[in-house]
């Protein structure tokens, strides 16, 4: 194998660039990002054929060169974060989104945030106003709260209280409420960034009033109720509610703090649902501050969502870290059409499409999986389909025992290996992430959205995605 040969076949710089189809990326693109690509990919072609040992694969990639060129540029111009299609059945997918937007909302929020709004600005008074004022008044409404306001999660909402009402002294919490919220943040540490002191008390399983009452001292600044919304402790166990708590926190004249994790507005329960604790209910029951966030059970963008009490709310207003917490326009305008949803339980569940996947009768999924099935089949792909019965979940930290049942597509690819498929899947322009289950790929119809379906079955045809 003749190396140097080999070498000197490659294009110089000055010929790739004269080339036709150069030319037309350097005229759609740039010529500095055309002529960087083609040095990066000449010299990865070099470091090929330094290692190759076979002739013709290496003439084979001195061919492709000029593609090659072409993929980079592209691909750098291409964005990296885009849509893909949800087969997994996990409904609020950490990894995929969580809560996605509804389409007839990101249209209103799109005209508000490509021009210019009132984001900061009070339309009545003529002069600068709140960006919490869109959304404050309906918040209040909806959860009977005095005032509310909003961060970028709910993280900086816990951090934000703490910050706010107990900086520099001591907050209660029961050692089964230390949470962990994902990516390896734990509540205590968030708490600790707030320059609060945490007291724990009780143990991982059973916590009494007493524990709480003996905790307090003149150094204490609030009790705080962690909703464990993301995992469940059963058997030998015992816990303080809030209106337990109540009377302890008032004959001390602290606040008393809800952080419920993914909060809700509708009593899931009329749906088949578990029960999990509304928003309005920690309220009613004598919570001075309840925080949440607004991209899990709420349906919306991410936020983290304070309400309660208004003196304890201007005070986080007016703390310095609200400034460095604080919600962009798109989220202030995606947050108020969201909740706007609210005033209408009915709609709510028709126009969110969280509440819409997870409150969805198991026959409706079944119609939507046999129809996805009988496109699969009319493809005539090189593998077996068939429906299936699954179990779908909510996910996102939000009713972890919950499970719903479900219905999904089953292939069974004949000519390449599952691995091979999933992986397949996931380099297709819209990426498709479905199940793995006993060595099957399963697509559930009940996280799949309008014209998914459709969108699937045309991209595994017409890219051969289950060819060898």
């Amino acid at each position: 194998m003749d190396k140097k040969s080999l070498y000197r076949s490659i294009p110089k710089v000055d010929v790739l660039l004269a080339d036709e189809q150069i030319q037309g990326l350097i005229e759609t693109y740039s010529r500095d990002t055309v002529m960087e690509a083609v040095r990066t990919q000449t010299d990865r072609l070099r470091a090929f054929i330094g290692t190759c040992t076979d002739e013709g694969e290496a003439l084979g990639k001195i061919n492709a060169l000029k593609d090659d060129v072409a993929r980079a540029v592209k691909s750098l111009h291409t964005p990296n974060m885009r849509k893909v299609i949800n087969g997994t059945g996990t409904v609020l997918h950490t990894n995929l989104g969580r809560a996605p937007i509804c389409e007839e909302h990101m249209k209103k929020a799109a005209e508000l945030v490509t021009g210019y709004s009132n984001l900061e600005y009070n339309l009545e008074e003529g002069k600068r106003g709140e960006r919490y004022s869109h959304f404050e008044e309906l918040l209040c409404r909806l959860t009977g709260a005095e005032a509310a306001m909003a961060v970028n999660n709910n993280a900086a909402a816990v951090m934000l209280i703490l910050s706010s009402l107990a900086k520099g002294g001591e907050v209660i919490v029961s050692r089964g409420e230390l949470v962990e919220i994902g990516g390896k943040f734990r509540i205590p540490d968030v708490m600790e960034q707030s320059g609060a002191s945490l007291v724990e008390v009780g143990t991982t399983n059973k916590t009494h009033y007493s524990d709480y009452e003996e905790a307090v001292t003149e150094e204490t600044k609030a009790l705080l109720k962690v909703h464990t919304s993301n995992y469940r402790i059963v058997g030998f166990t015992d816990s303080v509610t809030m209106e337990e708590l109540l009377p302890l926190a008032k004959e001390h004249h602290i606040p008393l703090i809800e952080d419920l994790g993914s909060g809700v507005l509708i009593d899931l329960s009329k749906y088949g649902l578990t029960y999990e604790p509304t928003v309005q209910d920690s309220i009613a029951k004598g919570a001075d501050v309840v925080c949440f966030s607004g991209d899990k059970l709420l349906g919306g963008p991410q936020a983290g969502i304070i309400i309660g009490k208004k003196e304890y709310i201007s005070k986080m207003k007016k703390n310095q870290l609200t400034r460095a917490l604080r919600i962009d326009k798109f989220t202030a305008a995606a947050l108020e059409l969201v909740l706007q949803e609210y005033l209408s339980e009915e709609k709510a569940l028709q126009h969110i499409p969280v509440l819409s996947m997870i409150t969805r009768k198991p026959e409706e999924v079944k119609k939507d999986a046999s129809a996805l099935v009988r496109k699969l089949k009319r493809a005539h792909l090189p593998a077996r389909v068939e429906l299936i019965s699954c179990q779908s979940q909510i996910g996102g930290g939000s009713l972890p025992m919950e499970r719903l049942s479900s219905y999904g597509a089953a292939i069974h690819p004949e000519k390449i290996s599952v691995p091979v498929l999933e992986e397949r899947m996931r380099h297709l322009e819209v990426p498709i992430i479905p199940r793995v289950v006993n060595d099957t790929i399963l697509i559930d119809a009940r996280t799949l959205q309008k014209g998914d379906g459709d969108l699937l079955v045309r991209q595994l045809k017409e890219q051969e995605v289950l060819e060898p």
